[in-house]
């Protein structure tokens, strides 16, 4: 990865789902990082990205190791049992959206609040959390998808509040919001239209680390595509 220090550790959340799966098998290739800490929410080295005290035991076993250079928050919720995108008003079910804030926003802003005082105050480090283009206030054109198209456009807006504050501090530090695209994964398998084009994980982790590794601080804040254009809020 370019620009990052070579020892350091990168760590990704939702690491049992499609996309963080594919994340974690493209940093594992990669020989610039010492460790790559894969938190799937089930299983091994599980991590409930939901729940803070999960969060905080992360954090905990990487204070005194190598430098936490990039942080990843690939966990998602858009359907699940007794919850799917509503096509109207009278479908809002105040579980459903709990649930979609729970996992899209609140669980995101807590490894900010945790793994973000551990990136180094010099030399390249990322934190970036997979958002969706649908939580664009400008680019909702279909409407429906209220959950999720809300509890994304709150993690862009967490994202884009921290990385003013961790600009402050730690000025070399990038924190944004990336746009996967539609990815083969059982999050939009149920939804996939004939004619959208739908990619693979493996494609879709080799574009998102592309973008990460062409981001500068300039970039911090920011909104991109996994083709790295900006994605108006």
């Amino acid at each position: 990865m370019g620009g990052f220090e070579p020892g350091g550790v990168a760590v990704v959340f939702g690491a049992g789902g499609g996309i963080g799966a594919a994340l974690v098998r493209a940093l594992q290739a990669d020989d610039r990082f010492a460790e790559v800490v894969a938190l799937p929410r089930r299983g091994e080295a599980a991590c409930d990205i939901t729940c803070e005290s999960d969060v905080a035991a992360v954090a905990d076993r990487l204070r005194d190791g190598p430098p936490l250079r990039l942080v990843l928050v690939a966990s998602g919720r858009l359907h699940g049992p007794g919850m799917r995108p509503e096509k109207s008003l009278r479908e809002l079910d105040p579980a459903a959206l709990q649930t979609a804030f729970a996992v899209n926003a609140i669980g995101p802003a807590l490894a900010l609040k945790h793994l973000s005082p551990l990136l180094p105050r010099e030399g390249k480090s990322v934190f970036a959390a997979l958002s969706a283009r649908v939580g664009s206030l400008a680019d909702n054109r279909a409407g429906g998808w209220y959950a999720y198209r809300a509890s994304k456009s709150a993690l862009n807006q967490l994202v884009r509040t921290a990385a003013i504050e961790i600009a402050r501090r730690r000025p070399s530090a990038v924190c944004v919001s990336l746009h996967p695209g539609t990815v083969d994964t059982p999050l939009s398998q149920p939804f996939s239209k004939a004619g959208l084009k739908v990619r693979a994980p493996a494609t879709a982790a080799t574009d998102l680390l592309a973008v990460v590794e062409r981001l500068t601080p300039a970039d911090s804040g920011g909104f991109f595509d996994y083709a790295g254009l900006p994605v108006p809020w």
